[in-house]
């Protein structure tokens, strides 16, 4: 027993359970010469067993991210479960386009959540614009990770990439990530960034960052129900001093936040 432990005791903090700690007790009842289980008693009966951390509502992937069947097989060709364990607590994107008016890098970090035991990995999703090639796009596992299985569809330009942890979480821990896509050219100039929830998420931030020679007439953010559907929400944005827009959402349920512009 150390002096940590005892001051947390002193203060509330944490209590004796475990069986060496009540021996730790019953001890210290010697050596101040106090009656046997004078301490213990004062502990009253022990506390029931904090619950596991409940995860958010989930939603599968296939209702975010179009078409459905695609995501389906290549969730399959993974073997995962729907419910990864995990749900974001911060998730911080940052997308940058070249003076070619093209996706050029998307860049994360993000903080999760385990709301059940035995998490060792994160799975990443990511979907290229219309023609461009899914074989050319890079994965970069960069903080607290390191690449797993990689699945690519061609066709539908998806891509689903495991993110292996450096340690298997506990329902509760938290966990911070970095890693990154480097996109590959597409035929035609980039017009939007969408991100889908299948979880709740406490905040996520998205920067776009446009080249100066390549600046948008227009931009705005939207929120989505599912992929092709009316916006709920929209709001315009205005370029920065650094040539950038963002957005901040909160709170969020499943659904799908991006940011649209028009180049003329």
């Amino acid at each position: 027993m150390g002096l940590t432990s005892l001051s947390y005791w002193q203060q509330g903090r944490r209590r004796p359970e475990r069986p060496e700690s009540l021996r730790a007790v019953a001890t210290l009842e010697d050596v101040l010469d106090l009656p046997e289980h004078s301490l213990t008693r004062l502990l009253g009966p022990r506390r029931a067993a904090l619950a596991t951390p409940a995860g958010p509502p989930v939603r599968p992937y296939r209702d975010l991210i179009s078409p459905a069947a695609a995501v389906d097989d290549l969730l399959t060709a993974l073997a995962g479960p729907r419910d990864t364990g995990l749900h974001t607590v911060t998730h911080i994107e940052r997308i940058r386009l070249g003076p070619d008016r093209r996706l050029t890098r998307r860049d994360s970090q993000h903080a999760l959540r385990a709301h059940r035991d035995g998490i060792d990995r994160y799975l990443a999703l990511y979907q290229g614009d219309p023609g461009s090639d899914i074989g050319l796009v890079g994965v970069r596992a960069e903080e607290n990770c390191r690449p797993g299985r990689i699945r690519r569809d061609r066709a539908h330009h998806l891509l689903a990439a495991e993110l292996l942890l450096d340690r298997r979480l506990r329902a509760g821990d938290t966990h911070l990530l970095g890693y990154g896509f480097d996109d590959a050219p597409s035929p035609e100039p980039s017009c939007e960034y969408v991100r889908g929830f299948n979880s709740g998420a406490g905040q996520y931030v998205l920067q776009v960052t446009f080249h100066p020679a390549a600046l948008p007439v227009r931009c705005h953010r939207f929120a989505l129900h599912s992929p092709g559907g009316a916006p709920y929400e929209t709001e315009e944005l205005t370029l920065d001093g650094h040539h950038c827009v963002h957005l901040v959402a909160t709170a969020l349920r499943p659904c799908i936040l991006g940011i649209r512009w028009d180049w003329e």
